[in-house]
């Protein structure tokens, strides 16, 4: 493995925002409860990580705990990065998992010092900071103090339960500081969810959290994404995922058609040739060569079939590049509207 980007004091260029600078190897731990699953737990030399502006991301500021991810989502834009460490997109990042075990700790010296600015962090951008290992690190607890003690604005985005856990920390952080809570919940059909997210909570259990979410006083944002043509893009199949989003809690939903970016890109095709041999021909035409984006008539399409069962469920919201509204550029994809109450604001 090439770890000199893990080591204190070095820097990898070519990383994503937040994962330049993730420390020294401490140890690699394997065992039982994550058969399969090997742990590499590394001491951060940063935790707070600023996004150049340059940068097609949504946001300015980021933290992220982990790097690769347990969900295993054949899909995961994220997964280019693992070859950073010469480990492969496929499934070492599925199963070799970056753990940052002091993260809490150096985000809080971070955010104690006179030049930071409070401006909104985002968790969840990159890997899932609920994903299973937490339920045994338990990073987010000091993560959400560190950041709520220091009155900085944070948002998540999960596609995990352990999120639960955390709801009585947050409702408290929520009584200074703005709290953003959004969900991605893309496969409801579970055979089909199992194939893409196998490691990933089922639909059902992702609703549970939404609704317990809600009803700690969160207005929880749903990420409807990706949308998979072909196999979670039918009309009764949107409207079946929009129903049990409105009757879970949701009150906002951004949607979105597949991004295959490289590293997903062959992942997914693996993926398909494997699971699904009679949709290679109709990707190939889909997402050919080297583009990312599914083309512009299936996104019109897309938005012309979902639009209408948003209204149909009341639904806020709307298409990923559409419902985003930022001051310097494309985002924020949470962005909320503050409640006028004079209670805590809750988002």
């Amino acid at each position: 493995m090439r770890w000199q980007g893990q080591t204190v004091g070095e820097q990898d260029v070519d990383a994503l925002p937040g994962l330049e600078s993730t420390g020294g190897l401490v140890r690699s731990v394997t065992t039982p409860e994550f058969q399969g699953m090997t742990f590499h737990e590394v001491l951060a030399k940063s935790a707070l990580n600023h996004v150049p502006g340059s940068s097609a991301m949504p946001f300015d500021w980021t933290v992220n705990p982990y790097r690769g991810c347990s969900h295993a989502c054949v899909y995961c834009f994220a997964r280019k990065t693992h070859e950073y460490l010469d480990l492969d997109a496929g499934a070492d990042f599925d199963s070799q998992i970056v753990v940052k075990v002091n993260v809490g700790e150096v985000l809080r010296r971070e955010l104690a010092r006179p030049s930071w600015r409070r401006e909104p962090v985002a968790l969840g951008t990159n890997t899932d900071p609920y994903q299973r290992a937490e339920g045994r690190y338990r990073l987010m607890p000091e993560i959400i103090d560190a950041l709520a003690s220091q009155g900085t604005p944070f948002s998540i985005l999960t596609k995990g339960t352990l999120l639960r856990r955390d709801l009585p920390l947050l409702m408290d952080a929520a009584t200074s500081v703005p709290v953003r809570l959004a969900m991605s919940i893309a496969v409801p059909d579970e055979t089909l969810r199992h194939l893409l997210e196998p490691g990933a909570p089922s639909f059902s259990a992702r609703l549970e959290t939404v609704r317990a979410a809600t009803a700690a006083g969160f207005s929880v944002t749903v990420f409807l994404m990706p949308i998979v043509p072909h196999l979670t893009d039918s009309p009764e199949a949107l409207d079946d995922a929009l129903a049990r989003i409105a009757a879970a809690g949701g009150r906002r939903v951004v949607f979105g058609a597949m991004h295959l970016r490289p590293g997903a890109k062959q992942w997914f095709w693996q993926w398909l040739e494997r699971e699904r041999p009679d949709l290679v021909p109709v990707y190939r035409g889909l997402y050919p060569g080297a583009s990312v984006s599914a083309p512009e008539g299936y996104r019109t399409m897309l938005a012309a079939r979902v639009r209408p069962l948003l209204r149909r469920h009341r639904l806020g919201g709307g298409v990923e590049e559409d419902a985003e509204t930022r001051p310097s550029r494309p985002g924020p994809v949470m962005r909320t509207t503050p409640s006028k109450a004079t209670a805590p604001t809750l988002f």
